[in-house]
């Protein structure tokens, strides 16, 4: 139940010409803080003093230059690269000193009593979002009556001069705010890991998993193997086998067969079986061919 915060993203497109332009006149986000605060106190000053019709149209363009400040200051910070945590701290006391301006606005129209309890109601749902934060929940924003239906509230009031009906309204409306953002505050830090846990695991596994490809990726360099002074040597001929060894079946004559003739022998099943001849061999066949 975001209600009009709803149409925030929509807003600051439309602001985005004039954050550029700020942007590059090196316009301060603090400037425009402090210039929200200032639309805020006029606002207030409007709808006090000026009567019901006629301060309609003032009190809603100083309110909307209210709310264009408070979009612009943070936009400028990031889009400048000028976030400080002392610019966060100034632009939430900002917001809540623009709020209690414009409760203000409303003392010589309703009881005091009132303004009183529409001023501390109003401060709630930026606390509880503010506790659950520091909490480590996410910012929750928005609700039934927020800023931004405040300040439209503010307008219907200084229109139509029902200021303790809408004052009354803007105080019951933040104190159910605050409790509907306190309940969502509870539910999230119930949870075993919040929205922001599990972004920021899905972040560093990310961001582990890149440094293990760059590493995969990076080249081996091997040192260098000294140089040796000492001439490399041959390897040695493997020893030759005894002449007296028999050659096994179908094995070819090897180099060192060659010194002795070969007999031709029987060839049966396709594997010639040949031996060796010895010097008796040799003799007999010469006696037997004389």
């Amino acid at each position: 139940m975001n209600g009009l915060y709803a149409l925030k993203p929509w807003y600051a497109d439309r602001l985005s010409g004039l954050r550029r332009a700020l942007a590059a006149r090196q316009v301060s986000p603090d400037t425009l803080t402090a210039a929200g605060v200032v639309c805020a106190a006029g606002a207030a000053a409007a709808l006090a003093w000026l009567p019901a019709p006629p301060a309609a149209l003032l009190v809603a363009v100083l309110l909307a230059g209210r709310l264009a400040f408070a979009n612009l200051d943070g936009a400028l910070a990031r889009d400048t690269g000028r976030t400080t945590r002392r610019g966060a701290l100034l632009n939430e006391l900002g917001d809540r000193a623009a709020d209690l301006l414009v409760i203000a606005g409303f003392l010589p129209l309703a009881p005091l009593w009132l303004v009183a309890a529409a001023a501390f109601a109003t401060t709630l749902p930026s606390w509880v979002s503010l506790a659950g934060t520091a909490a480590g929940a996410p910012r929750r924003n928005g609700g039934p009556v927020g800023k931004t239906e405040r300040c439209l509230l503010a307008v219907v009031a200084a229109a139509s001069g029902w200021a303790v009906p809408v004052l009354a309204v803007v105080a019951a409306g933040s104190a159910v705010t605050a409790v509907v953002r306190a309940l969502w505050v509870w539910r999230a830090l119930g949870q075993p890991e919040t929205a922001v846990a599990r972004e920021r695991v899905v972040a560093t596994k990310r961001a582990m998993a890149t440094e293990r490809d760059v590493a995969s990726e990076k080249p081996v360099v091997r040192a260098a193997e000294p140089a040796s002074s000492a001439p490399r040597r041959r390897p040695s001929p493997s020893p030759s086998p005894s002449p007296s060894s028999s050659p096994t079946l179908g094995s070819l004559p090897c180099e060192h067969d060659r010194s002795l003739p070969l007999d031709p022998g029987e060839v049966s099943g396709g594997i010639t079986h040949t031996r060796s001849q010895s010097p008796a061999d040799r003799g007999t066949r010469l006696r037997g061919a004389r």
